[in-house]
């Protein structure tokens, strides 16, 4: 009786754990096994007979009698006369069975049996929780805050599991309260130790695509692709559409009147701007479209294998002076996109400008420091006369350089380049 009383105890871990009552039996086993082994030197000849209806668990131990003081192993061999202490017409050779209770383990070896069960439910139950999440990498998950660290979220889901949204995977603008759900990217998931960690994205480029997948009902059935998504998360984002049915406009589908449909992705992902432009097999148009909103006069491509940066090549693209802060963006956030978009190094440069009228920073590099050259570049002033048209003012706003140092770089420009 002690045997059910025991097991049923044990049973309460059924409840709080993912776990199906044959399952638990078959843990039961393993551990009743390894406890027998420590106590006895071995589990071979022991019957463990576990019934997972009522719960019931009986231990036989077999051994073989032999002649009163001829046994090598207690464990395996019974000397006649104990043997006859069971069943009285008991015979040399014959098998014995003998029931073994619990209670004959040990209060000692009891409590940790008891231990390594947890242990091993623990276990099971950490495998489970693993695996399930691996196949969910890739996906949309939400959770609700439960604590907040300094470099991470913790997030809870309805049974219990936790997620972590690391500071690096959140998005500038986010801001959460306990309790708030949030939304993300299952990234990875790993076991350490014994422990599976869950990392949850939303500045992937993924989570973007998924939230058009369930934001959009032509791209969840596959009626419009994704062909490329570039995100700087929480500042702006291009997404490259395409569709063979040639009655959708992609574009168009994924935009909705008035922007109605990305509204919500736009909102989810902090007021994102979000640029959606058609997918072209033409390498020119695609980049041109890429650079939207600015208006594309010529490109010159160099394909080029073996980049270390991973590029396919670099492409100098031509535009009006006029367009070449639309090309660049603000800090460089739009060419950076439709690099990231078209797998290409993109280099801006002023059509009409003849090569005589004016010369690039980068001569000057000499007299001024790269990393002043390179302030300049981003917001697409890359030649001499670029840097002298604009206000000092101006200058101040967009980069990140002090008035004493655009003061004496526009002092060596006009020394050295209107001479």
């Amino acid at each position: 009786m002690e045997n059910i009383a025991l097991i049923e105890s044990f049973s309460e871990f059924k409840g709080d754990k993912n776990i199906d009552r044959v399952t638990l039996m078959s843990i039961l086993e393993e551990v009743f096994r390894a406890a027998l082994k420590r106590k006895f030197g071995s589990d071979d000849n022991f019957d463990i007979i576990i019934n997972p209806d009522k719960g019931d668990l009986e231990i036989w131990r077999n051994r073989v009698v032999v002649a009163d003081g001829m046994s090598e192993d207690d464990n395996e061999e019974i000397e006649l006369s104990e043997a006859r202490k069971i069943e009285p017409d008991f015979e040399i050779g014959e098998d014995v069975s003998e029931e073994v209770k619990l209670i004959d383990l040990g209060r000692r070896a009891i409590l940790a049996l008891r231990q390594n069960l947890i242990s091993k439910i623990h276990e099971h139950d950490s495998t489970n929780t693993f695996k399930h999440f691996k196949e969910l990498e890739g996906d949309i998950y939400s959770a609700e805050v439960h604590h907040i660290r300094h470099n991470a979220i913790i997030l809870l889901d309805d049974d219990g599991n936790e997620i972590v949204l690391p500071k690096s995977e959140q998005i500038r603008s986010d801001y959460f309260r306990k309790g708030e759900s949030v939304r993300g990217i299952i990234k990875t998931v790993e076991l350490r130790g014994n422990k599976p960690v869950i990392i949850l994205s939303r500045t992937s480029p993924q989570f973007l695509e998924k939230l058009f997948e369930q934001e959009i009902p032509e791209v969840f059935d596959g009626l419009i692709t994704i062909e490329g998504v570039a995100r700087i998360p929480g500042e702006k984002a291009k997404v490259a559409v395409d569709s063979y049915d040639d009655r959708i406009d992609p574009v168009g589908a994924c935009v909705g009147m008035k922007g109605s449909r990305i509204h919500g992705i736009v909102r989810e992902l902090g007021n994102e701007n979000i640029d959606v432009i058609n997918f072209t097999k033409n390498t020119q148009l695609f980049i041109a479209r890429a650079l939207s909103p600015a208006k594309v006069v010529s490109m010159k491509i160099h394909e080029e294998e073996g980049r270390e940066d991973g590029k396919k090549g670099r492409v100098d693209v031509f535009l009006l002076p006029e367009e070449v802060s639309k090309a660049i963006g603000k800090n460089g956030v739009n060419i950076r996109l439709a690099s990231q978009l078209t797998g290409y190094e993109l280099d801006v440069q002023r059509e009409g400008v003849e090569a005589e009228d004016d010369v690039e920073l980068t001569e000057f590099s000499d007299e001024i420091e790269a990393w002043v050259i390179q302030e300049f570049k981003k917001i697409g002033l890359d030649t001499a006369r670029s840097v002298l048209e604009k206000d000092v003012a101006e200058l101040l706003k967009r980069t990140d350089l002090e008035e004493e140092t655009i003061l004496e770089v526009q002092k060596i420009l006009k020394e050295e380049f209107e001479d």
